[in-house]
């Protein structure tokens, strides 16, 4: 398909969006929704993985799990830093083939690496890294169908791209224990592993990993012929050849690697906190990309206007409320459950040993992602109607304090029970309570995003707060795996709820009450 390099790329426009603009949008949001998800399954699959491998004994703590779903989410919110930014330099075709093509590495290696029951804990982190990659990719896919879509439908058409992309958090949670049920690959997949205490039963658990390759290869060849670069004045005005674009594109995502790396030395060999290295590590690939030379510096400087706009700052705190608790609690649902309710503990909090009673997070897991990501389009769609996107946040932000006040409470009286499983119902409940109001804040925060600013900043925007929102993927595993540890998991949700409190406040008074800056 190529290049789109009409100047008159005007889908505000009513005859051109009928006639040319809404069957090239559709195409390329078709395709742009199943590459999302697969991005999506391998940045996340660490979730399943951590908690299968928890069953097959190997000889890593609790904590080092959750620390590999959180390093995966570090990495994949750093990377969309320079993610936000590349659809202008690179162009939307391009970018989206190329970074699906990349997920090919973290998922082929890390088949490999458990095939190995005696691979490191470094090779992990390594592939939990890698995998990074696909949080990456939603920075640049969702600014890059934000300049197919006009206004009056960014709501819906952000929401369906996010939200059934996002379905692959859910299909992930749902293909993976299946896939490790029998050898997918014969003998190329390798022998499969006895589960601790069912020495008759087998788990292929690199099939993981494995499942994801064939997929991939056949999305990144389809993205390549058949997206499109958009080459006008305010998306993509100097893109050149197509191996020069994806030189550049390598280039950056190198850098977030880079600060990524440093980021993840000082907080697992140094030991620094976690609240002083992500300022850290966002400021070294901000600062690191403003040290590029010649066209590549000009088009990254015109980008980097939106951080002269207070409006940027607001929305990228309010997003992180939706978006960061939705990715975050994804990746620490499954082993959070098993953690939980599978373990027996004392009054006072101490381990007893498993818990026969204790439900199967595979059965459940998968639940909390599929609600949040089915309803991100009702929340755009919502939105795009008179009510408007600021006032749908309001409401939820509401939903979430109370319902993340309730999973607390649950909490405590689970981790000091003889019998945690009487609480999993309610707790599971609320759970999908919480769920369910991200991903409506998905969608209206979408909606919001897309009407307040101008189409040459609307992209830039909706990549630069999906990078920051990302880091959630990193927190929440890691404060909730620190507070298991510590055997007081509930504080954890305590913080969050004050968290939401304050979006809560700046949504209100920046968008939502009489008299607002801004009506969205």
């Amino acid at each position: 398909m190529g290049k789109i390099n009409q100047s008159r790329w005007d889908i505000e426009e009513a005859g051109f969006w009928e006639f040319s603009g809404r069957s090239v949008a559709r195409r390329n949001l078709w395709i742009s929704i199943p590459c999302l998800l697969c991005a999506f399954a391998v940045w996340l699959y660490w979730s399943i993985i951590t908690t299968q491998m928890l069953e097959l004994g190997f000889p890593f703590a609790k904590a080092d799990l959750f620390t590999l779903t959180a390093i995966a989410g570090l990495t994949g919110a750093t990377l969309r830093i320079p993610s936000s930014f590349l659809i202008r330099i690179s162009g939307g075709r391009n970018v989206i083939s190329l970074s699906t093509a990349l997920l090919i590495l973290p998922a082929l290696g890390t088949g490999l690496a458990l095939r190995n029951p005696d691979t490191s804990l470094l090779t992990f982190q390594i592939l939990a890294a890698l995998s990074g990659i696909g949080g990456g990719n939603f920075a640049s896919s969702m600014s890059n169908i934000s300049f197919f879509f006009p206004k009056r439908i960014q709501g819906a058409s952000l929401g369906l791209n996010a939200g059934l992309g996002n379905l692959g958090v859910s299909l992930m949670q749902v293909l993976i224990p299946f896939v490790m049920t029998f050898g997918l690959f014969g003998a190329l997949g390798g022998a499969g592993r006895a589960v601790a205490g069912s020495p008759e039963k087998l788990s292929f658990i690199q099939n993981a990993g494995f499942v994801w390759v064939p997929i991939l290869v056949a999305l990144a060849v389809v993205a390549f012929f058949g997206m499109n670069n958009i080459t006008t004045e305010w998306v993509s005005p100097r893109l050149g050849s197509t191996s020069g674009a994806m030189l550049k594109t390598l280039s950056l995502l190198l850098i977030g690697f880079l600060c990524a790396a440093g980021g993840l030395y000082l907080l697992l060999e140094v030991g620094t906190s976690k609240w002083l290295v992500l300022p850290l590590v966002i400021a070294a690939t901000v600062f690191t990309m403003r040290l590029i030379p010649g066209d590549l510096q000009q088009d990254l400087r015109r980008q980097f206007a939106i951080f002269e706009n207070k409006h940027t700052w607001v929305m990228t705190i309010i997003y992180t409320m939706t978006f960061g608790s939705f990715i975050g609690f994804s990746a620490a649902f499954p082993l959070s459950i098993k953690v939980i309710f599978g373990f027996v503990h004392d009054a006072t909090g101490a381990d007893l040993g498993a818990n026969p009673n204790a439900p199967n997070p595979f059965t459940y897991a998968w639940l909390g992602p599929l609600v949040g990501s089915l309803l991100r389009p009702v929340g755009g769609w919502i939105s795009d109607m008179k009510i408007g996107g600021a006032k749908v946040t309001q409401i939820i932000t509401v939903v979430m304090i109370l319902s993340t006040l309730g999973v607390a409470h649950l909490l405590v009286q689970a981790y000091h029970s003889p019998m945690p499983e009487q609480f999993f119902m309610p707790f599971l409940i609320l759970f999908l309570v919480l769920f369910a109001a991200t991903g409506i804040g998905n969608g209206s925060t979408f909606r919001s995003m897309g009407v307040m600013f101008n189409k040459e900043q609307a992209g830039p925007v909706l990549g630069w707060t999906s990078a920051i929102a990302a880091y959630g993927a990193f927190i929440i595993p890691k404060v909730l795996g620190e507070q298991v540890q510590a055997g007081t998991p509930e504080r954890a949700l305590w913080g969050f709820a004050v968290f939401y409190a304050v979006c809560l406040v700046l949504n209100w008074w920046y968008y939502a009450r009489r008299g607002a800056e801004i009506d969205c």
